[in-house]
């Protein structure tokens, strides 16, 4: 399993943001302070508050405005990647770069309510091949 850990300023905000994207709560390892959103099976994101943070990592948060990390998640086509940012505008996330579409791969990125870059992209992995984008397929 993935587990992302993200600093946030409030919880059910990001709760009510990713949920919003579709993604699901894991209430079992939810406290006052965190909580664990499931993008997937295998792929968990824990947003935790500051006084979370502070213990969990023994760091502070980034200052907001800057990027600490870039989460990139795999779509099943361009329509997905459209409906994800198209969710996260909608629910309080925000613009983060133009719309990448090379024919071969596509992608989309936001920002989420506390600033974390978000990117979702969509492959041909022939096509890209056959573009010299990336090596043969397997």
């Amino acid at each position: 399993m993935v587990f992302i850990n993200l600093p946030v300023a409030d919880k059910e905000v990001s709760k009510t943001f990713f949920t919003a994207l579709g993604f699901t709560l894991n209430p079992q390892f939810e406290d006052e302070t965190t909580a664990c959103v499931v993008v997937e099976e295998n792929i968990v994101v824990l947003v935790h508050e500051p006084s979370k943070w502070q213990q969990f990592l023994h760091s502070q948060a980034a200052p907001k405005g800057t990027n600490e990390v870039m989460v990139a998640l795999s779509c099943a086509d361009r329509a997905e990647c459209d409906a994800l940012k198209a969710a996260a505008l909608a629910h309080g996330g925000g613009e983060y770069a133009p719309t990448m579409d090379l024919g071969w791969m596509y992608g989309t990125s936001f920002l989420d309510p506390d600033g974390h870059v978000w990117e979702t992209s969509w492959m041909d992995v022939e096509a890209a091949a056959a573009a010299g984008g990336i090596g043969e397929p397997a």
